[in-house]
């Protein structure tokens, strides 16, 4: 455990990548914050997926909500609540204790809704309302479509994790919405302090060119946590963040996400001792949590002017690899699976809807 607590001691807050009814019914969840410092937890479609997929948690509430004459996403809003609601009344102490800086869950607007900036706008305030939680993110996707989306909601009040960032171009361009939402608000007299979080993609990286050669594979995803790292640090000293800063304004934190490593020859620590770094975020699988609890070995921390990130992306460069093209390909490919894990959610729901109203027909 020493190396979870040099991560918090440093000032890095680790959230725990995963949400279950088995989660929260179990009490592993209230364990993890208990023994591990764990402050705040994310969720995705494809992690509620595989939470309803797998076992009977959910069935019984499934089969309720079909009898009412409910199906798909309207089930599965109210299957999510019901868990990010009980995730944030665990979280609340640290949220109250931390001014609002930490003790957050992140819920994930539909991924139908990625290319509907409207639509975004509108179902992100809705949720949050309906939610009734102040420690809820909104997922928004920083793509193109979505960075109005996300500019609009933070000058609304909605607090926004933005997802599916690649590089440093990014998570600059979704910087820059939350920027200007703050901006917005504080020029028509309301309260800035509006929280975010950039969560920016690590482990993707490395399994997007697992084919490389040898000596550049499992250094990729590191290198750009390090430029993007460095973009941040230069963000937070700048004069616009300053006069911000002083009229109240919250930082948006810089989250590494996808910290799991996906190579079974790299340590499985790898990203979690690498990307220590302070007023920064980190979301681990269950896992990788455990494993870090176990055998982490963070051996410092990470440098603000980005270290050898540029000497090292220059090696990848020379290999005729594309690290600009990748991010936007990487971006794409998030957007898309998290839409066919949508699919499959509403599909699995539906089935299981079915099959349940039969048995009790038949009962």
């Amino acid at each position: 455990m020493a190396t979870i607590q040099q991560l918090r001691s440093l000032g890095q807050s680790l959230w725990l990548d995963q949400i279950s009814r088995d989660l929260l019914d179990s009490g592993r969840l209230a364990q993890f914050i208990r023994d591990f410092g764990i402050t705040g937890l994310t969720s995705n479609p494809t992690i509620f997926e595989g939470a309803i997929s797998t076992g009977s948690a959910y069935d019984a509430d499934i089969a309720r909500l079909t009898g009412l004459g409910k199906s798909g996403e309207a089930i599965f809003l109210e299957l999510e609540m019901a868990d990010l609601r009980r995730a944030a009344d665990l979280f609340r102490p640290v949220h109250e204790a931390t001014h609002g800086v930490d003790g957050w869950v992140s819920l994930e607007l539909s991924p139908l809704l990625a290319a509907d900036t409207k639509g975004s706008i509108a179902a992100a305030e809705r949720i949050y309302q309906e939610a009734g939680r102040t420690n809820l993110f909104i997922k928004i996707p920083g793509t193109p479509q979505g960075l109005p989306a996300i500019e609009e909601s933070i000058y609304g009040g909605v607090p926004i994790n933005v997802t599916l960032l690649f590089s440093r171009e990014q998570y600059l361009a979704a910087a820059e919405a939350y920027l200007r939402g703050i901006e917005r608000r504080i020029a028509a007299g309301r309260d800035p302090r509006v929280t975010s979080v950039a969560s920016v993609f690590v482990s993707r990286w490395d399994k997007a060119i697992e084919t490389a050669p040898k000596p550049l594979r499992n250094r990729l995803g590191i290198a750009i946590g390090q430029r993007t790292y460095r973009a941040y640090c230069e963000l937070l000293a700048s004069p616009r963040w300053r006069k911000l800063s002083e009229a109240g304004a919250m930082p948006q934190r810089l989250l590494w996400a996808s910290t799991g490593t996906k190579d079974p020859a790299a340590p499985d620590t790898l990203y979690v001792d690498a990307l220590a770094a302070p007023d920064t975020v980190d979301t681990l699988p269950e896992k990788t949590l455990l494993a870090v609890g176990d055998h982490g070995k963070a051996t410092g921390v990470m440098a603000a002017d980005g270290g050898d990130a540029e000497k090292t992306l220059a090696e990848f460069a020379a290999a005729g690899i594309n690290v600009e093209a990748i991010a936007e390909q990487l971006q794409r490919e998030g957007a898309a699976a998290f839409v066919k894990s949508w699919n499959g959610l509403m599909q699995r729901i539906a089935e299981k809807g079915g099959t349940l109203s039969r048995r009790a027909q038949s009962a």
